[in-house]
């Protein structure tokens, strides 16, 4: 009997909803906290060449934070140029002042960056973003960690904070899915 009361309050709790209702009202919030989560708050794509390649390969699931617009040397952050949706490491900030030299050496600030976890020559590409380059407010210097062949700020500039989707927090490989 004290068993039956139980379920009884609990309904009454509901305020006359059957069970039928009470779950479908559950499934419900379930699908609008996921859509606010995944709209607004956490992002999810494929990476889309191998542009990052050996750290992040082509077709790995990146998860990232859409609301990080404040990114820091060495982020790895995903980003629209041009209409394409791309993903590099940043390796200079607002205010910085970056140099590739004909030597294949990245400077920032003056100072040669040392990279342990790039593989490939840097190559200031001949006929696009002039060097020395002084970062305006709101921009920061993006490269690819596979250099040789991808499109990065050597090729179109800076990158301006507004077309930053967001810094990438987690990869998934694709091997493993």
């Amino acid at each position: 009997m004290a068993e039956q009361e139980k379920k009884k309050s609990k309904r009454q709790k509901r305020k006359g909803m059957n069970d039928v209702q009470w779950f479908a009202m559950q499934v419900l919030i379930f699908v609008v906290v996921l859509y606010v989560l995944f709209a607004h708050i956490i992002g999810v794509t494929t990476m889309p060449g191998a542009d990052m390649y050996p750290r992040i390969d082509s077709g790995d699931l990146l998860l990232y934070y859409r609301l990080d617009k404040d990114p820091k040397s060495q982020d790895i952050v995903v980003y629209e140029k041009n209409d394409t949706k791309y993903v590099g490491r940043v390796i200079a900030v607002q205010g910085d002042t970056v140099e590739i030299t004909k030597d294949n050496v990245v400077k920032v600030n003056g100072y040669n960056m040392i990279e342990s976890n790039i593989f490939y020559e840097t190559y200031p590409l001949e006929g696009f973003t002039k060097f020395p380059l002084t970062l305006g407010a709101g921009q920061c210097f993006i490269l690819a960690d596979q250099r040789q062949g991808s499109e990065d700020s050597r090729y179109f500039g800076p990158v301006s904070y507004s077309e930053l989707d967001g810094t990438v927090i987690t990869v998934m490989r694709r091997s493993n899915l």
